[in-house]
């Protein structure tokens, strides 16, 4: 057997309108522009992407929305992602979602730090060892 250490920082808040909270957590990380990634319409039509961006604007962070996200992801939109990243800075990214959602904004992450083709670590011809910082506003008991 071989000794090892796993260390996996990861800071959760749950409960009833923490979502309140996440420009103050996003501020906290040091981020300062944020790619908020989201799917269809329910992230609109029940007031939480509209609470999301409030609390973003209320700490003062900038944010750039995506959305569009489907079920099993298209690389299309990824790759929409990873180029406004780095046209515009971006230095953290929020999904806000489920399963698809986080799965596309990790590719995003990825590929904004990644001077090849994205693609390239699903095709193995490359390992990643870098990405941008990943929040998640989880919709969905059964992902994440």
């Amino acid at each position: 057997m071989k000794n090892f250490t796993y260390y996996t920082p990861s800071k959760i808040v749950f409960g009833k309108d923490t979502e309140e909270q996440v420009g103050q957590l996003v501020k906290d990380s040091g981020a300062t522009k944020v790619l908020l990634h989201y799917g269809g319409e329910s992230a609109k039509r029940s007031g939480l992407l509209e609470r999301v961006k409030d609390s973003l604007s209320a700490a003062g962070i900038e944010f750039l929305e995506l959305g569009g996200v489907v079920p099993n992801p298209r690389m299309s939109l990824a790759y929409e992602g990873i180029e406004l990243c780095k046209k515009e800075g971006v230095d953290f990214i929020l999904p806000v979602g489920g399963g698809s959602v986080i799965d596309s904004a990790k590719c995003i992450a990825y590929g904004a730090v990644y001077d090849g083709d994205v693609w390239d670590f699903y095709s193995r011809k490359a390992t990643a060892v870098d990405a941008l910082p990943v929040g998640t506003i989880l919709t969905l008991a059964a992902t994440g």
